[in-house]
């Protein structure tokens, strides 16, 4: 009772607050508040772009390839190299059974022996008409018979001789060995096989000189000519396309697609391997853009837009802007509308901001 009335008669008297502090009670502390957070923007800068067309879709080969194959007729008995195995020029890929060409040759050298004992005995009987004729004891008719017997055999000693080199090559022709270094990229026949000459081994593609291949409509050949540049990348999100120039377009169309396939010559050292799939986008010019940040965009309800810093002394505000976006390239995108060269765009944090919130100093990426 006696704390209730010291409580009236000090409202009445209009008392301070600090009087009204209780001996039972603590006044709660005043927090201060927290600070603006710092932002991770980037100011965006205007510059010189390269302008392209939509990718078309292709694969890395080999501007140089060489089909392997044998120039005789044999079972192939030994294939060392598999798909995917790099070789050095003079390394030994496929091997014939020696012993059927062996065979051909001992025929071949057998025949030029008979063929020759043939021109021995047609040559004998040819002189002896052309001495019966001196004296007038045979006939004109049998020495002109002896003269073309001599003749025939002189021609199948010759026919001989060529059996036999050819023999003797096809016996050279059974070893098969890589005439360039590169790569392995096609098998046709596996060992065991018969295989005719001229009948594809294998297939040696060269790493040296590489190239895009792609495969282009009449429509899109509109204008592409040998030296057009395209920029070639793995990806959509290839940060770094290579430049590369068309080499030859080929001048007959397939025959189901009706597309003509364009070569891109690539530089050396481009870091792709044979069989990359990769996307080529022809390069139309030079055209002034504005690029910003992937991460910098934001999916809001009105459309793709990003957060703008304002600035005004010392104090700072987000806002939402809405903008037009185009190409990317990396981890970069084009802005076609609704920024500005000089703007400041939020890069992290996007998605925890809100329109007008006060936002601190400037981090950068």
């Amino acid at each position: 009772m006696r704390a209730a009335a010291i409580l009236i008669l000090c409202l009445l008297a209009g008392a301070p607050a600090w009087a009204l502090t209780l001996p039972f009670g603590q006044e709660e502390a005043q927090v201060p508040p927290a600070p603006p957070r710092p932002v991770v923007s980037e100011i965006l800068e205007g510059g010189t772009t390269t302008a392209t067309v939509r990718s078309i879709p292709g694969v890395i080969a080999a501007a140089t390839e060489v089909q392997m194959a044998f120039q005789t007729l044999g079972r192939m008995i030994e294939r060392p190299v598999d798909l995917g195995d790099r070789v050095k020029a003079g390394d030994l890929l496929a091997r014939l059974d020696p012993e059927d060409l062996a065979a051909s040759t001992r025929a071949a050298e057998a025949a030029l022996v008979a063929a020759e004992v043939d021109l021995t005995t047609a040559r004998n009987t040819a002189d002896r008409a052309r001495s019966l004729a001196q004296r007038s004891v045979a006939s004109t008719a049998q020495l002109e018979l002896a003269e073309q017997v001599l003749s025939g055999a002189q021609s199948a000693v010759e026919q001989a001789r060529a059996r036999l080199e050819s023999a003797r090559d096809a016996e050279g022709h059974a070893v098969m060995t890589a005439p360039i270094d590169g790569v392995v990229s096609a098998i046709r026949a596996a060992p065991g096989a018969v295989v005719a000459a001229g009948d594809p081994v294998l297939r040696l593609s060269s790493e040296n000189e590489l190239e895009a291949r792609v495969d282009l409509t009449a429509a899109e050949l509109d204008g592409i000519t040998p030296g057009t540049e395209f920029l070639i990348s793995r990806d959509q999100d290839d940060a770094q396309p290579i430049r590369g120039r068309v080499d030859r377009i080929s001048p007959v169309a397939d025959a189901q697609t009706r597309t003509r396939r364009v070569h891109i010559a690539l530089p050396k050292g481009s870091g792709l391997r044979l069989g990359n799939l990769v996307r080529a986008s022809r390069v139309t010019g030079q055209t002034l853009a504005l690029t910003m940040p992937a991460a910098a965009l934001l999916d809001s309800p009105q459309g793709p837009a990003v957060w703008i810093v304002h600035r005004q002394g010392d104090t700072a505000h987000v806002g939402l802007q809405l903008v037009e976006t185009g190409a990317r390239v990396g981890d970069r995108i084009e802005v076609i509308r609704g920024l500005a060269p000089g703007a400041e765009v939020v890069t992290r944090g996007i998605h925890s901001l809100t329109d007008g919130q006060p936002v601190g100093r400037r981090v950068a990426p």
